[in-house]
């Protein structure tokens, strides 16, 4: 059964201004761990906690509200690749950040593919975590150029040869294609802001554009459209 943190499960209306997030791991010491910590930021409200992707989604639809799943990446009966897929079918709003003790590449692959906005180790400092929470949370990614390279070449691999339709087809201009390019190579909208000497705010604009364009639900989705490209 899912395990409500009664304590603090409230709906969004409740903590407007807080960002909602629900823990997700089987080790009862790390979630209580994570509740402690994460709980300590002024910007962070732990809705709740699930030990499995399933729990996690029942949680979701009984109400607990979220705006940023953080969940373990191996878990068992549902792990974070099957739960983060079981999430943002269901509610392709809510951010899905990996959290994971391994370097697992081929988890991490897969659960971007299925949705998640990025991974972090368990082993980084807790403000690390705090960041990458609001990061995914302000729609950036997080996802190392190691990882972006790798998801590259599996997208490319001769069973799924790239399209060879041009970009400018979709009705993407110069600098909505120079975006979305660099959200494939994994940048945040600040670091796209800097390379492409645009302000955050611009940045933000031109991703809602290219969403409008592609018909695409994320920035996930844009990564994994324009590395297919």
């Amino acid at each position: 059964m899912p395990e409500p943190n009664n304590s603090t499960q409230k709906t969004l209306s409740e903590q407007p201004s807080m960002i909602q997030v629900l823990l997700v791991d089987d080790d009862p010491f790390i979630r209580e761990s994570l509740n402690v910590v994460l709980g300590l930021d002024a910007d962070i409200h732990i809705t709740g906690t699930a030990s499995n992707g399933t729990e996690a989604l029942a949680c979701l639809e009984s109400g607990t509200a979220a705006d940023v799943v953080l969940m373990d990446i191996r878990m068992p009966e549902c792990d974070g690749v099957e739960g983060t897929l079981l999430i943002k079918t269901r509610f392709p709003d809510i951010q899905v950040l990996m959290l994971t003790t391994f370097d697992d590449d081929e988890y991490i692959i897969q659960a971007i593919q299925n949705g998640a906005s990025g991974y972090l180790l368990k082993n980084v400092p807790p403000d690390r975590i705090v960041q990458g929470i609001k990061t995914v949370y302000n729609g950036d990614m997080l996802i190392h150029p190691d990882i972006a390279r790798k998801l590259a070449g599996l997208l490319r691999t001769p069973a799924s040869p790239p399209v060879n339709e041009p970009l400018e087809t979709h009705g993407l201009t110069r600098m909505e294609l120079s975006v979305a390019e660099a959200i494939s190579e994994g940048l945040s909208n600040k670091e796209i802001a800097t390379k492409l000497f645009l302000s955050e705010g611009t940045v933000k604009n031109y991703v809602t554009e290219i969403l409008g364009k592609l018909h695409l639900r994320d920035r996930t989705q844009i990564a994994i459209f324009i590395l297919r490209k």
